[in-house]
C-alpha cells in the first residue's frame, strides 16, 4: 500500500488550471498502474477538516472529536493499493508517483493468514 502525505496548504494556493494540471498528472499515474496490471484499488480523501476521530483510552472509553487526531503538517490525503512481486517492485512504483512535496510511505499489507485470522484468509462465511 501506497500511503500519501502532503501538506494540505499548499492545495489552497493552486489555482484551478494548476489542479486540472495536477490531477492530468495523477489520472495518468492511475492509468500506468491499471495498464501494469498492479492497481487494485485507490482513493484520494477529502480534506482532514472534515475527518471525524474516534480515540480509544487503554481502559476501553471512547472520545470523538473533530478534525484529525495527530497533530502534525501533512495528513495522509490518499493511497494506491498495488499487487506489486516485492518491495522493490512496490518502491519503483511509489518513486513514479506525482507527488510534489510530501512523502509516501510503503508498507505490505498485513498477511492475515500468518497471524491466524479466520475470517480474512479464508472470507467471512468461514467465521460463522
Amino acid at each position: 500500500m501506497l500511503s500519501i502525505f502532503v501538506d494540505e496548504a499548499a492545495f489552497g494556493e493552486r489555482t484551478p488550471e494548476q489542479m486540472q494540471e495536477n490531477m492530468r498528472r495523477w489520472d495518468a499515474y492511475t492509468q500506468q498502474t491499471v495498464e501494469a496490471g498492479v492497481h487494485l484499488g485507490g482513493e484520494g480523501l477529502a480534506p482532514s477538516a472534515t475527518a471525524t476521530t474516534v480515540k480509544f483510552e487503554p481502559g476501553g472509553e471512547q472520545f470523538v472529536s473533530d478534525g484529525p487526531f495527530a497533530e502534525t503538517k501533512e495528513q495522509l490525503g490518499g493511497y494506491y493499493l498495488l499487487d506489486c512481486n516485492d518491495a522493490d517492485d512496490a518502491l519503483a512504483w511509489a518513486k513514479r508517483l506525482p507527488v510534489q512535496g510530501g512523502s509516501v510511505e510503503v508498507r505490505p499489507v498485513m498477511d492475515y493468514e500468518a497471524v491466524g485470522s479466520r475470517v480474512h484468509s479464508t472470507g467471512a462465511e468461514a467465521a460463522r
